[in-house]
């Protein structure tokens, strides 16, 4: 699977503190595996995020992306459930 990372993903990547970062980096490992284990939470979004997806990866963390093709995903937004529905 190839993963491509929007520029505001990016931006809000650099924010996080070292433990998300390291938490999501486990999520991104099991997400490029089995994109649909359980434990990440994959699901698709509703309302102003119609059309994207979410995977969670500890508490109330998410990383919403976007399908591109069979092969490629697209990061868009990272952050906590308040901050990705403000």
């Amino acid at each position: 699977m190839r993963l491509e990372y929007h520029s505001k993903f990016k931006k809000q990547y650099k924010k996080l503190k070292s433990a998300q970062r390291k938490r999501f980096a486990e999520a991104l490992e099991l997400f490029q595996s089995e994109p649909h284990h359980s434990d990440l939470y994959n699901h698709s979004l509703i309302g102003q995020w119609k059309g994207f997806r979410s995977i969670s990866f500890g508490g109330d963390w998410r990383a919403h992306y976007e399908v591109i093709d069979e092969h490629t995903v697209q990061f868009v937004a990272i952050g906590t459930h308040a901050q990705l529905y403000k």
